[in-house]
């Protein structure tokens, strides 16, 4: 009766793994958008749109049914100031960045601008979306 040999098989089969990266790599290009801000608002058009893409804050976002969002997380007036101070000494700075959709009636700005300068915050950030990059958009 002849003994069967086992031989040790020196190629390495990465086809599992190739199948794993490319499901990851479709989950995370799917995914990466909805990351951005889950607030969808409708930005006031400008001619220049300065604004620090590696500066650190809060967001606020109004809506344009007028809520109020704090790093997407939706707040009333009455406890707002209370919240945006909570997470403002998370990240131990005073910079505020207001994305407010270009519909939403001026006074509920303002009234919020005025809470802000109350509070003593002083780095207010008004986002915008600049005209050309609307223009690349639609092309």
């Amino acid at each position: 009766m002849r003994k069967r040999e086992y031989r040790s098989m020196a190629d390495i089969n990465v086809t599992n793994l190739v199948d794993v990266v490319l499901v990851l790599l479709i989950i995370f290009m799917i995914s990466a958008p909805l990351l951005q801000s889950g607030i969808e608002v409708d930005l006031p058009k400008t001619k220049t749109a300065a604004l620090d893409e590696h500066a650190e804050g809060v967001v606020l976002t109004i809506d344009r049914k007028g809520g109020i969002f704090i790093n997407d997380v939706w707040t009333t007036l009455d406890k707002f100031e209370g919240r945006l101070d909570r997470e403002l000494r998370k990240i131990n700075k005073s910079s505020v960045f207001l994305r407010a959709d270009s519909l939403v009636a001026y006074g509920v700005v303002v009234d919020v601008i005025g809470r802000l300068k109350l509070m003593g915050i002083d780095e207010l950030g008004l986002i915008t979306t600049k005209e050309e990059d609307i223009a690349k958009k639609r092309r």
